[in-house]
């Protein structure tokens, strides 16, 4: 990882929402506050129920999810949020060298895994990705044009279509009409 411009990057996690699901107290509440430096609003979940509820009423952009739980472990949270929506960026952040687990959520679909501890420079890294992500899923949206919008952009974008009832790209053919005329 080279050089990562801090401020880029929290102006792009700004826009983001998250939910960090560990039955841990301690660890829940550092990963929180933690994220709540980058993400514009943190939902902290200490078990899996509460997590699914929580993610039916709010649907973060990122779920940070511990597989070990009691009750409903994190494996099978993540197999309920992709029935709910496929193509969910779900984080497996877990002490766990267990194999058959990671495994597991690796067959699950979760998108990144990342070993306990975390520290400063791991979290960095993960976000830079989490924004690549998030920034691939909008390129490809908007594939027909080659073109990939900024995030607040995108989101002016998919708000007017969805208020018109029209495809997105029509949005952005309307507005490149109006821009060149």
């Amino acid at each position: 990882m080279s050089n990562v411009d801090l401020v880029q990057l929290t102006e792009e996690t700004k826009k983001l929402t998250a939910m960090v699901v560990e039955d841990e107290k301690v660890a829940n509440e550092l990963l929180s506050s933690t994220f709540k430096n980058f993400f514009s609003n943190v939902k902290s979940c200490f078990d899996g129920k509460e997590a699914l509820e929580a993610y039916s009423k709010s649907a973060p952009d990122i779920v940070f999810v511990d597989i070990i739980m009691a009750g409903m472990d994190g494996i099978e949270l993540s197999r309920k949020i992709r029935e709910i929506n496929p193509s969910q960026i779900i984080i497996v952040i877990s002490a766990s060298n267990d194999i058959e687990k990671i495994s597991e959520s690796i067959e699950v679909g979760v998108n990144s895994f990342i070993q306990k501890p975390i520290d400063t420079k791991k979290i960095i890294e993960l976000l830079s990705n989490v924004v690549s992500m998030i920034n691939k899923k909008k390129k490809i949206e908007t594939k027909t044009f080659s073109i990939s919008l900024p995030l607040d952009l995108y989101e002016v974008v998919n708000d007017n279509a969805k208020a018109e009832s029209i495809s997105k790209n029509a949005v952005i053919i309307r507005a490149l009409r109006n821009f060149y005329e």
